[in-house]
């Protein structure tokens, strides 16, 4: 038997493509040896491609917009645009982006800001070890394109769901104007405080665009405790400047360790179903039924139970819907009866919901029926358990 000893192999370019260190763990062209080949990314959706709501124009204040799992938090300002886009870096094997521009400018008062981010369960975090001294560094890493050049506060808000919220900051800088850039940023893991432990947010992280003054504060590369909102330290860039103002972002990775490693492309299915347990939504295109199973409860209500796709993180907290009656129908036989109200939530829990159509008069009590969508272009009735 023979044994090679080496520290390093690499590539005829030389480049590094197998290390070794002290310890005897192995670097393969930065997928490392103890870093899980798959599921190593905490971050859902990162390549932008789940976009179950579509697109939102004229946004103003904070919800979720856009593509699922990313939300945007915006006071004391102007309107925004919110979109999936085709706009992606050659040759990263991405398909599409998140785009934000601006869309009305105004004046930057010091309490004012605009910012997206994601929230991650706390129960997914615990092998980061946050409040011990094994706790783990993290890496993230992102293809970002804008107009605005100069330096972005981006930071990270953790809790344990009792205590003081903890932060983290740092920047990152955008060198070229309407050029993919990847930015790589690596975070120590907190010894101090622990993440809570349940399907609450335990972790999110913010990419900053307009910070008044009450949000630029001292330096805190370090996990400190949260004592005000002055975490956007460094920035410098008024994004609420011109309505020719965008910022693209795809490829977005977070991950334990010191590495970031190729992005993790999950299947398609995978994705959809990470984002359904936060959001589902449920459409049918014109004059087609939407899958609930249900009967008519009286001569002018029918009730339909609606099974989701997947576990919701939580109970929904409410039907989003079209909002217009005429957009439904419940088919009874061979015959479509228009609603004269628009669908109502009973009873949900994370499996699944029940939801009432109403009509005026004509449904017969106990048979089966069917919901129908008559709005051209397709309606649908969609439950959120966001964090």
């Amino acid at each position: 038997m023979s044994t090679l000893k080496v520290n390093s192999i690499q590539h005829s370019n030389g480049t590094e493509a197998l290390t070794i260190d002290s310890a005897g763990n192995t670097s393969f062209s930065g997928v490392v040896t103890g870093t899980p080949l798959a599921n190593r990314n905490l971050i859902i959706n990162g390549d932008m491609r789940i976009n179950q709501r579509g697109d939102t124009t004229g946004a103003n204040g904070s919800g979720y917009f856009g593509v699922d799992r990313w939300n945007t938090e915006e006071t004391g300002l102007g309107t925004y645009d919110v979109e999936q886009d085709t706009d992606v870096p050659t040759g990263q094997g991405f398909s599409k982006s998140l785009k934000i521009s601006l869309a009305t400018t105004d004046t930057v008062a010091s309490g004012d800001f605009l910012r997206f981010m994601q929230r991650i369960e706390g129960q997914n975090l615990q092998h980061l070890k946050f409040g011990t001294s094994s706790a783990e560094n993290i890496t993230l890493s992102f293809w970002i394109k804008s107009n605005l050049t100069g330096t972005y506060a981006l930071g990270f808000q953790s809790t344990d769901g009792v205590s003081t919220n903890r932060v983290i900051g740092t920047t990152y800088t955008i060198d070229s104007a309407d050029t993919w850039e990847k930015k790589t940023l690596t975070f120590v893991g907190d010894t101090a405080q622990v993440i809570r432990n349940d399907n609450n947010w335990g972790l999110r992280m913010f990419w900053w665009l307009v910070a008044g003054d009450s949000y630029k504060g001292t330096d805190n590369t370090s996990w400190i405790a949260q004592v005000t909102d002055a975490f956007a330290t460094g920035h410098n860039i008024d994004f609420n400047s011109s309505t020719s103002n965008y910022i693209n972002i795809t490829g977005v990775q977070l991950e334990v360790g010191d590495t970031a490693t190729p992005f993790e492309h999950r299947p398609y299915d995978m994705e959809l179903a990470r984002c359904q347990r936060y959001y589902n939504k449920n459409s049918a295109v014109y004059t087609a039924t939407l899958g609930g199973v249900g009967y008519n409860q009286s001569t002018t209500t029918a009730r339909f139970y609606f099974p989701f796709p997947v576990t919701m993180r939580d109970i929904p907290s409410s039907l989003e819907q079209t909002g217009t009656a005429s957009d439904y129908s419940i088919r009874q036989g061979g015959a479509a009866i228009a609603c004269n109200g628009v669908p109502q939530l009973y009873s949900p829990t994370p499996h699944g919901a029940d939801v009432a159509f109403f009509v005026s008069s004509g449904l017969t009590s106990g048979q089966g029926v069917l919901p129908r969508v008559n709005a051209a272009g397709g309606a649908y009735l969609a439950w959120s358990a966001e964090l």
